[in-house]
């Protein structure tokens, strides 16, 4: 007699969602190795205006770790004083789909040097 018990029947659906599950995940991981790795900055904001986005590019061009960046006010912590208003206006836009192309950004580093970038503001549509 056979000591092992009988395994119960795998559902073809519970099947089909755990491949579904882990080919979305596989997806995932290899799209935020994209991001993180990138040969351009990539940052991103909240609707309060916070960093929720700072690939590896983006640390390295200012300097600023992605744990220093995140959750604080992008205009306010990362852009050159007088620019802030403009910069707040076209997040703002954008925030709202109203989205920019090429536009310069004066990015300041943590050694108070002046960047400059030309970004897109774009909405994230993934919400």
């Amino acid at each position: 007699m056979d000591s092992n018990p009988p395994k119960p029947p795998t559902s073809p659906s519970l099947s089909n969602a755990r491949e579904n599950e882990n080919a979305i995940t596989a997806v995932a991981r290899e799209l935020r190795q994209l991001v993180d790795t990138a040969n351009a900055p990539i940052f991103g904001i909240d609707t309060n205006g916070l960093v929720n986005e700072w690939n590896n590019k983006t640390a390295e061009i200012t300097g600023f770790s992605r744990d220093e960046a995140y959750g604080r006010p992008l205009v306010s912590t990362f852009i050159k004083e007088n620019l802030r208003s403009s910069v707040k206006s076209v997040m703002d836009n954008a925030l709202k789909g109203n989205e920019s192309s090429n536009y310069e950004l004066e990015l300041e580093t943590k050694t108070k040097e002046t960047r400059y970038l030309l970004v897109n503001a774009t909405t994230r549509r993934d919400q």
